[in-house]
C-alpha cells in the first residue's frame, strides 16, 4: 500500500506543476492591447524596456491606429521582462507622448486619452 501511494503523490505534484505552468507564463507576457481614445490617429508606437536609452522599431504592427480602434500589441521583450516605457506618435503634428515605467506584466490594456483641458495625453493601465 505504501508502494502505491508515493507514485500517486508524484502523480499528482506533477500535474500540479504542469497546470501551474501556464499561469507562470502569462503572468511574465508583457503584451498588451492598446485602445486609442485620443480623437487623433495615432502613427507609430514605440516600447522600451526602461533600461535602454533607444526606442527600437515601431512595434504597432499595422500603419496607423484611428481614434476609438485598438490592436494587440505584441513585441519582443526577452524573458521575465516587465518594466517598459511606451511612447507613440500623433499623425497630425507628429508629436509625441511618453511614458515611463510601466509594469506590463500586469497590465492587459493601456488606453490613451487626450486631456484638452490640460494641453497632454495621459494613459490608463489596467
Amino acid at each position: 500500500m505504501f508502494s502505491l501511494k508515493m507514485p500517486v503523490l508524484a502523480v499528482l505534484a506533477m500535474s500540479a506543476t504542469l497546470l501551474s505552468a501556464p499561469c507562470a507564463r502569462a503572468a511574465n507576457d508583457a503584451d498588451f492591447t492598446l485602445k486609442n481614445k485620443t480623437g487623433y490617429q495615432i502613427d507609430e508606437v514605440y516600447v522600451s524596456p526602461t533600461s535602454s536609452n533607444n526606442w527600437g522599431r515601431d512595434v504597432m504592427g499595422r500603419d496607423a491606429l484611428a481614434d476609438g480602434e485598438q490592436v494587440k500589441i505584441v513585441f519582443p521583450h526577452g524573458s521575465g521582462a516587465c518594466v517598459f516605457d511606451l511612447k507613440v506618435k500623433y499623425h497630425d503634428d507628429g508629436s509625441t507622448a511618453e511614458w515611463d515605467k510601466i509594469n506590463l506584466c500586469n497590465t492587459d490594456v493601456v488606453s490613451i486619452f487626450w486631456d484638452a483641458k490640460n494641453q497632454v495625453s495621459r494613459a490608463t493601465f489596467d
